[in-house]
Protein backbone atom coordinates (compact mmCIF):
# COMPACT_ATOMS: atom_id res chain seq x y z
CA UNK A 1 0.00 0.00 0.00
CA UNK A 2 1.13 3.50 -0.79
CA UNK A 3 1.61 6.01 1.96
CA UNK A 4 -0.19 9.33 2.20
CA UNK A 5 2.76 11.26 0.80
CA UNK A 6 2.95 8.92 -2.20
CA UNK A 7 -0.79 9.32 -2.87
CA UNK A 8 -0.51 13.08 -2.54
CA UNK A 9 2.49 13.23 -4.87
CA UNK A 10 0.68 10.97 -7.35
CA UNK A 11 -2.38 13.26 -7.40
CA UNK A 12 -0.34 16.45 -7.71
CA UNK A 13 1.92 15.07 -10.47
CA UNK A 14 -0.61 15.35 -13.37
CA UNK A 15 -1.64 18.85 -12.27
CA UNK A 16 1.96 19.97 -12.28
CA UNK A 17 2.44 18.41 -15.66
CA UNK A 18 -0.62 20.19 -17.07
CA UNK A 19 0.51 23.45 -15.49
CA UNK A 20 3.95 22.92 -16.96
CA UNK A 21 2.71 22.45 -20.54
CA UNK A 22 0.06 25.21 -20.29
CA UNK A 23 0.95 28.19 -22.54
CA UNK A 24 2.15 31.16 -20.58
CA UNK A 25 2.19 34.85 -21.28
CA UNK A 26 5.56 35.91 -22.64
CA UNK A 27 7.71 38.27 -20.64
CA UNK A 28 7.23 41.99 -21.39
CA UNK A 29 9.78 43.77 -23.50
CA UNK A 30 12.25 46.11 -21.88
CA UNK A 31 10.61 49.32 -20.66
CA UNK A 32 7.04 47.93 -20.57
CA UNK A 33 4.92 45.85 -18.17
CA UNK A 34 1.82 43.67 -18.34
CA UNK A 35 -1.60 44.84 -17.10
CA UNK A 36 -4.44 42.60 -16.00
CA UNK A 37 -7.48 42.76 -18.31
CA UNK A 38 -10.77 40.93 -18.32
CA UNK A 39 -11.28 38.29 -21.00
CA UNK A 40 -14.83 37.20 -20.01
CA UNK A 41 -17.82 37.76 -22.29
CA UNK A 42 -19.52 40.07 -19.72
CA UNK A 43 -17.26 42.70 -18.21
CA UNK A 44 -17.64 43.71 -14.58
CA UNK A 45 -16.17 46.55 -12.62
CA UNK A 46 -13.20 45.68 -10.47
CA UNK A 47 -13.54 47.49 -7.18
CA UNK A 48 -11.00 45.56 -5.13
CA UNK A 49 -7.61 46.19 -6.64
CA UNK A 50 -4.84 44.60 -4.64
CA UNK A 51 -1.85 46.68 -3.73
CA UNK A 52 1.19 45.70 -5.77
CA UNK A 53 4.70 46.47 -4.63
CA UNK A 54 7.90 45.62 -6.45
CA UNK A 55 10.79 44.14 -4.49
CA UNK A 56 14.16 43.28 -5.90
CA UNK A 57 16.68 40.78 -4.65
CA UNK A 58 20.27 40.34 -5.71
CA UNK A 59 21.88 36.94 -5.45
CA UNK A 60 25.57 36.28 -5.07
CA UNK A 61 27.53 35.37 -8.16
CA UNK A 62 28.54 31.78 -8.68
CA UNK A 63 31.95 30.90 -7.38
CA UNK A 64 34.38 29.08 -9.63
CA UNK A 65 34.80 25.42 -8.95
CA UNK A 66 38.18 24.79 -7.33
CA UNK A 67 40.69 22.79 -9.28
CA UNK A 68 40.80 19.11 -8.63
CA UNK A 69 43.96 18.25 -6.67
CA UNK A 70 46.47 15.99 -8.37
CA UNK A 71 46.15 12.44 -7.34
CA UNK A 72 49.18 11.34 -5.34
CA UNK A 73 49.23 7.66 -4.58
CA UNK A 74 50.19 6.62 -1.14
CA UNK A 75 53.83 5.83 -0.62
CA UNK A 76 54.82 2.18 -0.43
CA UNK A 77 58.09 0.53 0.48
CA UNK A 78 60.99 1.74 2.62
CA UNK A 79 63.02 4.95 2.25
CA UNK A 80 66.73 4.68 1.40
CA UNK A 81 69.52 7.22 0.92
CA UNK A 82 72.98 7.40 -0.69
CA UNK A 83 75.93 9.80 -0.86
CA UNK A 84 76.98 11.34 -4.22
CA UNK A 85 80.28 13.20 -4.31
CA UNK A 86 81.27 15.97 -6.73
CA UNK A 87 82.13 14.57 -10.12
CA UNK A 88 80.36 11.24 -9.65
CA UNK A 89 77.40 12.05 -11.93
CA UNK A 90 78.82 14.70 -14.30
CA UNK A 91 82.42 15.45 -15.34
CA UNK A 92 82.55 18.51 -17.56
CA UNK A 93 85.89 17.64 -19.13
CA UNK A 94 84.61 14.21 -20.16
CA UNK A 95 81.04 15.17 -21.03
CA UNK A 96 82.03 18.18 -23.17
CA UNK A 97 84.19 16.16 -25.58
CA UNK A 98 81.30 14.68 -27.63
CA UNK A 99 79.68 18.10 -27.87
CA UNK A 100 82.95 19.69 -28.99
CA UNK A 101 83.53 16.89 -31.49
CA UNK A 102 80.05 17.43 -32.92
CA UNK A 103 80.48 21.22 -33.08
CA UNK A 104 83.93 21.00 -34.69
CA UNK A 105 82.80 18.24 -37.06
CA UNK A 106 79.69 20.14 -38.10
CA UNK A 107 81.72 23.33 -38.58
CA UNK A 108 84.29 21.55 -40.73
CA UNK A 109 81.55 19.75 -42.64
CA UNK A 110 79.68 23.01 -43.24
CA UNK A 111 82.91 24.69 -44.38
CA UNK A 112 83.68 21.81 -46.73
CA UNK A 113 80.12 21.95 -48.06
CA UNK A 114 80.41 25.69 -48.68
CA UNK A 115 83.77 25.24 -50.45
CA UNK A 116 82.36 22.37 -52.51
CA UNK A 117 79.29 24.46 -53.31
CA UNK A 118 81.48 27.34 -54.50
CA UNK A 119 83.57 24.98 -56.60
CA UNK A 120 80.40 23.38 -57.99
CA UNK A 121 78.94 26.80 -58.79
CA UNK A 122 82.19 27.81 -60.50
CA UNK A 123 82.15 24.56 -62.48
CA UNK A 124 78.51 25.13 -63.41
CA UNK A 125 79.26 28.68 -64.52
CA UNK A 126 82.21 27.46 -66.61
CA UNK A 127 80.04 24.71 -68.08
CA UNK A 128 77.31 27.24 -68.80
CA UNK A 129 79.77 29.58 -70.51
CA UNK A 130 81.13 26.69 -72.57
CA UNK A 131 77.61 25.62 -73.43
CA UNK A 132 76.59 29.14 -74.46
CA UNK A 133 79.73 29.49 -76.55
CA UNK A 134 79.14 26.13 -78.20
CA UNK A 135 75.49 26.97 -78.76
CA UNK A 136 76.36 30.33 -80.31
CA UNK A 137 78.80 28.55 -82.59
CA UNK A 138 76.16 26.00 -83.55
CA UNK A 139 73.34 28.51 -84.09
CA UNK A 140 74.20 29.17 -87.78
CA UNK A 141 74.30 25.44 -88.45
CA UNK A 142 71.01 25.02 -86.60
CA UNK A 143 69.43 27.82 -88.62
CA UNK A 144 70.73 26.25 -91.83
CA UNK A 145 69.33 22.85 -90.86
CA UNK A 146 66.01 24.42 -89.87
CA UNK A 147 65.81 26.26 -93.19
CA UNK A 148 66.70 23.06 -95.03
CA UNK A 149 64.07 21.15 -93.09
CA UNK A 150 61.52 23.88 -93.82
CA UNK A 151 62.28 23.71 -97.56
CA UNK A 152 62.03 19.94 -97.48
CA UNK A 153 58.72 20.15 -95.64
CA UNK A 154 57.36 22.70 -98.10
CA UNK A 155 58.58 20.60 -101.03
CA UNK A 156 57.00 17.50 -99.52
CA UNK A 157 53.73 19.34 -98.90
CA UNK A 158 53.80 20.76 -102.44
CA UNK A 159 54.40 17.32 -103.96
CA UNK A 160 51.72 15.81 -101.78
CA UNK A 161 49.32 18.54 -102.91
CA UNK A 162 50.27 17.95 -106.56
CA UNK A 163 49.84 14.21 -106.15
CA UNK A 164 46.52 14.74 -104.43
CA UNK A 165 45.41 17.11 -107.19
CA UNK A 166 46.57 14.62 -109.85
CA UNK A 167 44.67 11.82 -108.10
CA UNK A 168 41.59 14.02 -107.93
CA UNK A 169 41.94 14.86 -111.63
CA UNK A 170 42.39 11.18 -112.50
CA UNK A 171 39.38 10.33 -110.39
CA UNK A 172 37.38 13.09 -112.07
CA UNK A 173 38.47 11.91 -115.54
CA UNK A 174 37.60 8.33 -114.64
CA UNK A 175 34.19 9.45 -113.38
CA UNK A 176 33.63 11.49 -116.55
CA UNK A 177 34.67 8.55 -118.75
CA UNK A 178 32.41 6.22 -116.80
CA UNK A 179 29.57 8.73 -117.06
CA UNK A 180 30.25 9.16 -120.78
CA UNK A 181 30.29 5.41 -121.36
CA UNK A 182 27.10 5.01 -119.35
CA UNK A 183 25.50 7.89 -121.22
CA UNK A 184 26.52 6.49 -124.59
CA UNK A 185 25.22 3.09 -123.58
CA UNK A 186 21.94 4.60 -122.45
CA UNK A 187 21.64 6.87 -125.50
CA UNK A 188 22.59 4.12 -127.97
CA UNK A 189 19.00 2.90 -128.02
CA UNK A 190 17.44 6.19 -127.00
CA UNK A 191 18.74 8.40 -129.82
CA UNK A 192 16.97 6.63 -132.70
CA UNK A 193 13.65 6.66 -130.88
CA UNK A 194 14.09 10.32 -129.95
CA UNK A 195 14.97 11.30 -133.51
CA UNK A 196 12.00 9.33 -134.84
CA UNK A 197 9.70 11.06 -132.33
CA UNK A 198 11.13 14.47 -133.27
CA UNK A 199 10.64 13.71 -136.94
CA UNK A 200 7.05 12.76 -136.27
CA UNK A 201 6.54 15.97 -134.35
CA UNK A 202 8.06 17.96 -137.20
CA UNK A 203 11.24 19.16 -135.58
CA UNK A 204 13.37 17.52 -138.31
CA UNK A 205 12.37 18.28 -141.94
CA UNK A 206 13.59 17.98 -145.53
CA UNK A 207 15.32 21.22 -146.54
CA UNK A 208 14.01 21.02 -150.14
CA UNK A 209 10.49 20.44 -148.95
CA UNK A 210 10.79 23.20 -146.37
CA UNK A 211 12.23 25.57 -149.02
CA UNK A 212 9.35 24.74 -151.34
CA UNK A 213 6.85 25.32 -148.54
CA UNK A 214 8.38 28.52 -147.25
CA UNK A 215 9.70 30.17 -150.43
CA UNK A 216 8.26 28.64 -153.60
CA UNK A 217 4.64 28.24 -152.62
CA UNK A 218 4.23 31.81 -151.29
CA UNK A 219 5.80 33.30 -154.45
CA UNK A 220 3.71 31.00 -156.63
CA UNK A 221 0.54 32.03 -154.83
CA UNK A 222 1.47 35.70 -155.16
CA UNK A 223 2.18 35.29 -158.88
CA UNK A 224 -1.09 33.43 -159.42
CA UNK A 225 -2.97 36.13 -157.51
CA UNK A 226 -1.35 38.84 -159.63
CA UNK A 227 -2.18 36.95 -162.81
CA UNK A 228 -5.76 36.45 -161.68
CA UNK A 229 -6.02 40.10 -160.76
CA UNK A 230 -4.72 41.06 -164.20
CA UNK A 231 -7.22 38.74 -165.85
CA UNK A 232 -10.02 40.18 -163.77
CA UNK A 233 -9.01 43.70 -164.73
CA UNK A 234 -8.73 42.71 -168.38
CA UNK A 235 -12.19 41.17 -168.31
CA UNK A 236 -13.57 44.26 -166.61
CA UNK A 237 -11.98 46.46 -169.25
CA UNK A 238 -13.24 44.17 -171.99
CA UNK A 239 -16.72 44.27 -170.51
CA UNK A 240 -16.57 48.01 -170.30
CA UNK A 241 -15.29 48.33 -173.85
CA UNK A 242 -17.87 45.92 -175.21
CA UNK A 243 -20.70 47.44 -173.20
CA UNK A 244 -20.10 51.03 -174.32
CA UNK A 245 -20.64 50.53 -178.11
CA UNK A 246 -23.70 48.42 -177.46
CA UNK A 247 -25.14 51.14 -175.31
CA UNK A 248 -24.45 53.67 -177.99
CA UNK A 249 -26.11 51.53 -180.60
CA UNK A 250 -29.09 51.00 -178.38
CA UNK A 251 -29.26 54.68 -177.71
CA UNK A 252 -29.06 55.49 -181.36
CA UNK A 253 -31.63 52.89 -182.27
CA UNK A 254 -33.90 54.34 -179.64
CA UNK A 255 -33.63 57.74 -181.19
CA UNK A 256 -34.26 56.43 -184.71
CA UNK A 257 -37.39 54.47 -183.90
CA UNK A 258 -39.40 57.46 -182.67
CA UNK A 259 -38.49 59.44 -185.75
CA UNK A 260 -39.59 56.66 -188.00
CA UNK A 261 -42.99 56.52 -186.37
Amino acid sequence: MRTRDERTSGAVGPKRARRKFRPRTPEPVQGRKHLEVQTESFLEELSDIPVVQEIECQTDSFLDRPETPIFIPSKTGKDAETQIDEGDLFDFEEEVRPILEILVGKTLEQSLLEVMEKEELAALMAQQRAFLERRNNQLPEVHRLQEQERRRREERERRMAEQKRALEEEKEVAEKMAARALTQQQLHDLVPSVFASLRREGYFYDPVERDVETNFFPRLVDDVQRVLQKKCRARELLDVLSFTPACRRVHRSGKILPQAQ
